[in-house]
């Protein structure tokens, strides 16, 4: 059992290490994969057919415990992709506003679960310091609350509150500013214009459509939000 064991390792381990170049020991990954099922498999039969004359029953339930655990390495070698998605996935409920990367027939995307509070809200960073984005399809650019950006790196005495914008507590002033750089997940983006609100007026940074228009996909689903960069 215990050579079994550690010659599915063994195997995994190779698969895993070869997964990007395709090939084992000459042959495709799918393959090689067939190849150490077929030969644990007969090890098994094997194994049952020299014990079969101590018991019978006890070779059965032996022969099926590893048929299964044959069928598992396999099957989750195969759908390791889909595997891998399924579990970052959960993370991302588990950690809503995290993006996570996920992978489907149009290609790798960062997926954001909604909130406790309703809310699509995104860890990002923006000239590397953590912000954390309220996503806000009605802001035309990336607002940042006055924390926020003093946290970042811009002065006070900088700022010029010209600006007059919405906020969910109406009407308030604000300071135009540029972005060295905005991230998302994996999703990166350069010298976007911002604003930046006067003290007390935004709780938390906005999530424009600067930044939202600048994705090649958008979707907003019931429970998550999927970004294509």
């Amino acid at each position: 059992m215990i050579f079994i064991l550690a010659l599915i390792g063994v195997a995994l381990a190779v698969l895993i290490f070869n997964h990007d170049s395709g090939m084992s020991f000459g042959l495709a990954n799918d393959e090689f994969a067939s190849l150490v099922y077929l030969g644990l498999f007969a090890a098994v039969i094997g194994a049952g057919v020299v014990g079969a004359h101590r018991n019978i029953g006890e070779m059965v339930k032996n022969l099926v415990i590893w048929t299964v655990i044959i069928l598992g390495f396999v099957t989750g070698y195969l759908y390791q992709d889909q595997a891998r998605d399924m579990v970052l996935r959960v993370a991302g409920g588990l950690a809503p506003g995290r993006p996570v990367m996920v992978a489907d027939e149009t290609g790798t995307a960062v997926a954001i679960h909604k909130s406790m509070n309703g809310h699509f809200e995104a860890a990002g960073k923006v000239n590397g310091q953590p912000v954390n984005f309220l996503i806000d399809t009605g802001a035309t650019s990336i607002a940042l609350s006055h924390d926020d950006a003093i946290r970042i790196g811009f002065r006070d005495e900088d700022l010029s509150y010209s600006l007059v914008i919405s906020t969910a507590n109406g009407q308030a002033n604000a300071a135009a500013v540029r972005l060295d750089r905005v991230e998302i997940g994996s999703i990166e983006r350069t010298g976007l214009r911002a604003m930046v609100a006067e003290p007390g007026q935004l709780e938390q940074s906005l999530l424009g459509m600067n930044f939202i228009s600048s994705l090649s996909a958008f979707e907003m689903r019931r429970n998550e939000v999927i970004l294509r960069d």
